[in-house]
């Protein structure tokens, strides 16, 4: 049968069904077919934080989106275009996201009465008008598997199991998908069991040979490859891209690199991936809890190492006396931050941007430390080494404020020349510093205001640790309420002058009067939003900030340029309250705490409006 082929520029697609139907998996492998033919990707998976909500139910739907086209896209998309529904649970749960026209493809055999009835559905949507506007493709996904499967040695259960690949053959054909890759994944993940190998591939294949031949499908589409820098690419999630940033800080700064970490929701990837790196001297360690992970890191820092700690927000309140300590015993601590929605436990799986308060301020005592926030995925890796040449320059922990957006979320990323990257190396004290011969612990360079790092063990450089407060110069402890000043003023300029880049604004038509300003993972949907109001042709002004604390030098002048600015942010405000504090100008934010990033078209919409009133 002769299909016809139709061009696509871009395409938006979910994969939804029970957490147990592998749509993480499949959404994973259709996103690497996508990325291995030059496609600009992103993605957005999103699944429950129960371990096994009961099947068939709508706390148990886990999805995963994929955006790809022929040019530069910043989001993972706003509204599928096409969505796969495993079962009835995933149809009602995903449905209200779909634009009218979109394709839904549903996996028939799972509509029974006991399934529709566990999710509120008093008849079939597939036989009443709630699915009128849509392109609906019935497919018994299930059952066609199962039957493909008939003379493969593999159990009914496994041979259902596979109906996620059968999916995935028919929407790489539909797409027109390499599938090498895929056959090469499905041979090493079942390596041990080879009859579950043949019965992924004949899923696979089965689902590719559906598309080919069924009348249900009488269209492929093509995407073809975006323009992009030459070089080579590979496909990178936020949480991967940060770890083998702190493998190239230490490459970098010729030091080992220390992990310690407890596994907490959505940080523990990093763990994962940084104990895959030990030939590059990279030690993680597994702590107890949250408060001995960053006292180990410290421990670290203080023998000579770069410490790093990983965490979300729940565990950066338990680290934050320790956070302190390294504020005034002056040592180099990365901490990252994976934010999600809280307070408290909250939804462990789902994004937020509310720890920024916490970040700039939430320790006792005056304990300042630098923050800096990624913007995308593949900026992950770039923050990293950010945060560790700050942390190593200036003898200071630095937050490193990422979310469960970036974290998970997926993009290609253009691999850098290691020699192009900082040199971040360090020269530790070796010899007594004072004029008489003794080591000053609390000497300051004079540029950078840092002390000087003395490793244990080297002889005329002993000197006291611990958290009380210090003498300047010998770090003796000293109750004098002179030099508790000094200390806490020294303390607070060695942030507050760190040289961190200016502030780039993107003003094309260079006579925009609203300035949108955001900070980490708003920088997709924002830089998305504004170029939808300028292909229109309303002028406005974008810019952005990795570096939170400080901030830029010339953002006072920046913000004041303009007659308004908005800050998006997926908290209440907390960038914005810090903006009118420190620059008096009256900064209107748009706010939300669903759980989910903006999408590029209700920040078009808030935007419009604005410019209205200008």
């Amino acid at each position: 049968m002769t299909k016809q082929i139709r061009q696509l520029d871009r395409v938006v697609i979910r994969f939804a069904g029970d957490s147990g139907d592998g749509m993480q998996l499949t959404g994973d492998r259709f996103t690497s077919e996508t990325a291995q033919l030059g496609n600009d990707i992103s993605t957005l998976p999103n699944f429950p934080a129960e371990i096994r909500a009961p099947a068939g139910t709508l706390p148990g739907v886990s999805s995963f989106q994929v955006h790809f086209a022929d040019y530069d896209i910043l989001t993972p998309g706003d509204a599928p275009n096409v969505l796969v529904a495993m079962n009835p649970a995933a149809l009602k749960a995903n449905l209200a996201d779909l634009p009218r026209g979109a394709d839904i493809i549903v996996n028939t055999d799972e509509f029974t009465r006991r399934n529709l009835t566990k999710v509120g559905y008093a008849t079939s949507p597939l036989d009443d008008d709630t699915l009128t506007g849509y392109v609906v493709h019935p497919v018994a996904l299930t059952s066609m598997t199962v039957g493909a499967l008939a003379e493969h040695a593999v159990s009914k259960k496994d041979a259902e199991r596979a109906k996620n690949m059968f999916a995935l053959g028919l929407l790489s054909w539909m797409y027109s998908r390499p599938y090498e890759s895929t056959l090469r994944f499905l041979e090493r993940k079942f390596a041990a069991r080879p009859e579950l190998v043949a019965a992924n591939v004949a899923a696979f294949r089965a689902g590719w040979n559906f598309g080919e031949t069924t009348d249900s499908f009488s269209v492929r589409y093509e995407v073809k490859p975006a323009k992009m820098q030459p070089g080579t690419y590979r496909n990178i999630t936020g949480n991967a891209a940060l770890s083998l940033g702190l493998v190239a800080a230490g490459v970098r700064s010729g030091l080992p690199v220390f992990l310690g970490a407890y596994p907490i929701t959505p940080a523990s990837d990093i763990l994962h991936e940084l104990s895959k790196h030990k030939r590059f001297g990279v030690v993680t360690m597994q702590a107890e809890d949250e408060i001995a992970a960053v006292g180990a890191a410290l421990g670290a820092s203080y023998g000579g190492a770069l410490g790093v700690t990983t965490t979300s927000g729940p565990g950066v309140a338990l680290k934050s006396e320790t956070i302190s300590l390294a504020v005034a015993l002056e040592l180099p601590l990365v901490i990252v931050d994976v934010q999600r929605a809280g307070p408290s436990t909250g939804m462990p799986t789902k994004t937020e941007q509310a720890d920024l308060n916490m970040a700039l301020h939430g320790r006792h005592g005056e304990a300042p430390v630098a923050v800096i926030a990624p913007k995308s995925p593949s900026d992950c890796f770039h923050a990293a080494l950010e945060a560790a040449r700050i942390a190593l320059t200036y003898r200071t922990p630095v937050i490193l404020l990422s979310d469960n957006y970036v974290a998970n979320g997926s993009e290609p990323w253009l691999l850098p020349d290691v020699e192009s990257l900082p040199d971040l190396r360090v020269e530790f004290a070796t010899a007594p510093n004072g004029e008489d011969g003794t080591f000053l612990p609390y000497l300051r360079d004079p540029e950078t205001l840092a002390r000087p790092w003395a490793v244990p063990g080297m002889p005329g450089l002993e000197h006291r640790i611990g958290g009380l407060e210090k003498a300047d110069k010998t770090g003796d402890i000293s109750y004098d309420p002179a030099n508790h000043d000094f200390m806490v003023r020294t303390r607070a300029a060695r942030i507050e002058t760190i040289p961190v880049p200016d502030v780039e604004v993107e003003d094309p038509d260079g006579d925009a009067r609203v300035l949108v300003l955001g900070w980490g993972s708003t920088y997709g949907p924002i830089g998305a939003a504004c170029r939808g109001l300028r292909q229109r042709g309303l002028s406005v002004a974008q810019a952005h900030l990795r570096h939170v604390a400080p901030m830029p030098a010339n953002l006072g002048e920046v913000l004041r340029s303009y007659d308004r600015v908005v800050i998006p942010e997926m908290n209440l405000g907390q960038l914005a309250h810090v903006i009118r504090a420190k620059y008096l100008v009256d900064a209107i934010g748009y706010n939300q705490v669903r759980g989910l990033p903006f999408t590029a078209a209700e920040l078009e919409t808030m935007l419009e409006e604005v410019l209205k009133n200008v």
